[in-house]
């Protein structure tokens, strides 16, 4: 109200967010949601995905401070489509997670899990061309990058229907699934759901990667954002 002529959300969600807390703001607004470089993030390139298991990625910057719900819901996921797929299944996880953590989450499924630490920016297309479905766990994502990446890369996205994923993720790009409780207090999720759409990403791989890629093309390229800024 006092410093800034015009305010850039990166989602509607966030827009919604900021006036719940703080009431409407009396200066003009844009939404503009984050892109990135069609070419370098792409089906095509290095990385395969394994033809004798299915991989579900979960890619944070950290598991931690809130975001370890995340992962206890991808676990609750894969163990609840285990045994129930043409394939096994394994759980990759890229981001920064505790050994405490990665003690608890071995010990609550039998489905391997492959802990890739962080990683930098450059070895991101390579690993979601290398899976088959990314799971997005944070609950209130603002625009998160990680699922506008794997995207463009052609890799479907399944979540929960939170924060500002219905603005992302539309059509076959992947599958949003009902919460299933009230996310803001943390109540139980309908993971049984959440494997339900993995399932049907697993299964249809050609239709919804094309969708992916097609989805990123439409919204997602860094042009678009620049041009919008």
């Amino acid at each position: 109200s006092r410093l800034a002529h015009s305010i850039v959300y990166q989602s509607e969600f966030v827009r919604d967010w900021w006036e719940r807390v703080y009431g409407a703001t009396p200066v003009s607004y844009d939404v503009v949601l984050n892109g990135v470089d069609l070419l370098k993030y792409s089906p095509e390139g290095p990385g395969l995905t394994p033809e004798d298991r299915y991989r579900v990625l979960l890619v944070e910057g950290t598991l931690a401070g809130g975001y370890e719900m995340g992962l206890d819901h991808a676990i609750g996921m894969v163990n609840q489509l285990s045994g129930s797929t043409d394939r096994p299944l394994e759980l990759m996880v890229v981001g920064n997670v505790s050994d405490s953590l990665k003690q608890h989450a071995n010990q609550s499924t039998q489905v391997p899990i492959l802990w890739s630490g962080s990683v930098p920016a450059e070895r991101i297309p390579k690993i979601d061309r290398s899976a088959h479905v990314l799971f997005s766990a944070d609950l209130h994502p603002a625009c998160p990058n990680a699922v506008i990446e794997a995207l463009a890369c052609g890799l479907p996205v399944v979540a929960f229907d939170t924060g500002a994923l219905p603005e992302l993720i539309e059509g076959d790009a992947g599958r949003l699934v009902d919460y299933g409780g009230d996310p803001w207090k943390l109540e139980p999720a309908d993971i049984v759901g959440l494997a339900q759409g993995t399932r049907e990403i697993l299964e249809n791989q050609e239709r919804f990667r094309e969708g992916a890629r097609k989805r990123a093309e439409r919204v997602f390229g860094l042009e678009a954002m620049l041009d919008a800024y």
